[in-house]
């Protein structure tokens, strides 16, 4: 049966409108692997940096192989410098690292070493050194990343070497060489793939235990907020009953003037703290479900409308609301989601009332920046901060200190990253800042609608 013309076009169009959401599927798992490899990144670059020019020293004067380009390492060199300064990037360039990273790991792994094996006629010292950058590759790239690296790095190296080469001479100790390479990925595809497997049922345990534990919590705090709104409904009656007895010289147990003082305000307090477990139950529901990637059905969204929502959401505990300051103008909209910003506010402030404790003069701060191409939310506190050794590592997922008194050990690891995620879900960013005992402060970076 044939296809007829325009059937056949309006296929080719759907297929070609689906591409990017296919490409975004396929790359996830190696733009995910991408949030653990980046604190490798700047020390990867910096002996990328050195390694490439040092070793065309050693390879050309000290140990001479019959073929060496300079060339070729300094723009290896130049390639890395641009990582060792990431921080600095601007926030649009940021967004792209991922395909720099892959890009210039490209040319430094699998272009660059099959080259120089192609050219040094497969002698051992480069037989070695490709061996070591198949063993870097496995390290440092899930499997679909390291599969399509090993295939386009050879075919690229492949090609440069039979355009810059007379007569071209790929005898057969090369193919038993590429058996060996082909083998060594294969394994780090298989290993790397199980890894990730691994993480993503580690998520899916996280999230079913998550609701599991969600509904197992929610069902006693419904009979406890039912009991508190009837204790609350006649325990005044009873304390004024009580009160009147005691006048009336009534042989009724004495009950001190400030345990009578505490019931007065108790059920309050009972009701207030159920309310606060559902709200931080719900929040780490949104927390665990959020798969990041790219907002979906995003919408024009209000900053100073999501700060307020959350302020008015959000269970502070008795005299807690007071201690939050807000400067909210002026306002400015993004694109993005109000719900998920509301939650990764939601986080924040969990956090900020965990580190300022007890200490009586901590506040929080809430204020507004605003630009022509980024604007900004920045929310500090005066708590006790956190620890150098823990601050570079706070937005990775599941990481949690080996201490109990930062607030990522108390948790489960998740919550900064899903701001994280938010935010890069958004094409913003957030960055924190801290010094110990004296503050914390997170920077959250917002596009210019």
């Amino acid at each position: 049966m044939t296809v007829s013309r325009p059937t056949l076009r309006m296929k080719l169009r759907r297929a070609w409108a689906s591409l990017p959401l296919f490409l975004v599927r396929a790359f996830a798992p190696a733009m995910r692997n991408l949030q653990y490899a980046k604190r490798r990144m700047q020390p990867f670059a910096v002996v990328a940096c050195v390694g490439f020019p040092l070793y065309y020293y050693v390879w050309k004067d000290l140990f001479p192989q019959p073929y060496e380009n300079l060339t070729l390492r300094l723009i290896g060199a130049v390639l890395f410098l641009p990582v060792i300064v990431y921080d600095h990037w601007p926030l649009a360039a940021k967004k792209l690292l991922a395909w720099y990273w892959y890009g210039i790991t490209l040319y430094a792994l699998p272009f660059f070493f099959t080259f120089m094996l192609l050219k040094n006629s497969g002698n051992e010292v480069w037989v070695e050194s490709a061996l070591i950058a198949a063993f870097v590759m496995v390290l440092l790239h899930d499997w679909l990343m390291l599969v399509l690296q090993f295939v386009v790095g050879i075919g690229l190296a492949v090609l440069a070497y039979c355009l810059t080469t007379d007569p071209i001479v790929i005898g057969a100790n090369y193919l038993t060489h590429l058996a060996i390479f082909s083998f060594a990925v294969a394994i780090g595809a298989v290993a790397n793939y199980d890894q990730e497997r691994i993480q993503i049922e580690q998520e899916r345990a996280m999230l079913a235990t998550a609701g599991s534990v969600a509904h197992e919590l929610r069902t006693p705090l419904v009979a406890i907020r039912v009991g508190a709104a009837g204790v609350m409904r006649y325990l005044p009656a009873l304390l004024q009953t009580y009160v009147l007895a005691q006048r009336h010289r009534l042989p009724v147990p004495r009950i001190r003037g400030a345990h009578l003082h505490s019931l007065q305000g108790v059920v309050g307090r009972i009701e207030q703290e159920a309310l606060y477990s559902n709200a931080i139950i719900d929040m780490l529901l949104a927390t665990a479900r959020f798969a990041g990637g790219n907002m979906q059905n995003a919408t024009s969204c209000s900053i100073t409308q999501c700060v307020e929502t959350a302020l008015a959401r959000f269970p502070f505990r008795e005299g807690d609301r007071q201690r939050v300051h807000c400067n909210l103008r002026p306002d400015f909209s993004f694109r993005g989601s109000e719900i998920l910003t509301v939650h990764v506010l939601f986080n924040l402030l969990k956090n900020a009332f965990r580190h300022m404790g007890n200490i009586e003069t901590a506040y929080i701060s809430i204020r507004l920046e605003t630009g022509s191409r980024i604007n900004r939310l920045i929310f500090s506190d005066t708590g006790t901060g956190i620890s150098p050794e823990i601050l570079p590592h706070i937005f990775t997922r599941f990481y949690t200190s080996a201490t109990t008194t930062d607030d990522v050990s108390l948790g489960a690891g998740i919550g900064l990253a899903f701001c994280h995620d938010v935010m890069q879900a958004i094409g913003g960013a957030i960055t924190c800042s801290s010094v110990k005992g004296e503050y914390t402060e997170f920077v959250l970076t917002f596009p210019a609608p």
